[in-house]
């Protein structure tokens, strides 16, 4: 195992911190930061490239850490003093084992569609809660991929990572800024699966979701949390659906990862 010790805040561990804090800087290094049990396993369970385990070289690792230490190939790891561990970490009991990921590259072409795709758009997602709410809840149904599209927070960043308590690593995730891109790679799932459909989520009074045939393959299109769905994409729906709200009820529409998942349990359940 190649290891380096680091003991002082040197240029080194300035990147695990502008890996954690900025997203310009992820980008450009084609790295990210994760730490947990759960998201370190399941990044390794689902060969994602690890660049480096960062670890506190003033304590007696776990059998579990060891055994991750000797087992996953990495470029470097880095060994840190305790202080250094405390600071870097983002929990409150310091974690013993970080890591550094490399990320994947956007392709669509690359997501492994069954035979009766069900895929989710999150269009322009403004809070990192509810895009790892929404990634979580397509990993628990078994969607085939979920696309991210326009000017949205990181994919990366931590925040997402964490609210999606693992299922980052086993949910294809794509994102994809241009319409053109975009509305090509529909046309392609419209040649290929010629049933295909487009349903747009709305808050506003239009086709109730229990109306909707899911079975058939589908895309559903999840709006923003502010502006909902942009009209582009509105045009380009064969239906907008909406979840009935009780009549009494003061709320008129639900959280957005609420909502999706709502959604994504109604799709589920009728191909059940």
């Amino acid at each position: 195992m190649n290891s380096k010790k680091i003991y002082s805040k040197n240029a080194i561990y300035q990147k695990f911190e502008v890996l954690k804090t900025n997203r310009n800087k992820r980008h450009k290094y084609n790295e990210f930061f994760i730490e947990g049990v759960r998201n370190i396993n399941e990044a390794v369970k689902n060969n994602w490239a690890i660049s480096s385990f960062i670890y506190n070289g003033d304590k007696t690792l776990s059998d579990w850490a060891g055994k991750i230490l000797n087992s996953v190939q990495t470029d470097v790891n880095y060994e840190l003093s305790a202080d250094l561990m405390a600071d870097i970490s983002s929990k409150e009991d310091t974690s013993e084992l970080l890591a550094i990921v490399r990320m994947r590259e956007d392709d669509l072409s690359a997501l492994k569609l069954s035979e009766n795709p069900l895929l989710v758009l999150f269009d322009r997602p403004s809070n990192k809660g509810n895009l790892g709410t929404i990634i979580r809840s397509c990993d628990s149904f078994g969607i085939d991929g979920l696309i991210i599209t326009g000017h949205a927070v990181d994919l990366y960043d931590p925040a997402v990572i964490a609210a999606t308590m693992g299922s980052f690593f086993n949910m294809p995730s794509v994102r994809v800024p241009d319409h053109s891109t975009l509305f090509a790679y529909l046309d392609d799932l419209k040649n290929r699966y010629p049933r295909l459909q487009i349903v747009g989520t709305t808050a506003h009074n239009e086709t109730v979701l229990t109306d909707v045939d899911f079975t058939r393959p589908t895309v559903i299109m999840i709006g923003n949390e502010t502006d909902g769905l942009n009209h582009a994409f509105k045009d380009r729906s064969d239906v907008l659906a909406t979840i009935p709200m009780n009549g009494t009820s003061s709320a008129s529409s639900f959280n957005v990862g609420c909502a999706a998942t709502v959604f994504l349990y109604e799709a589920v359940r009728q191909r059940m």
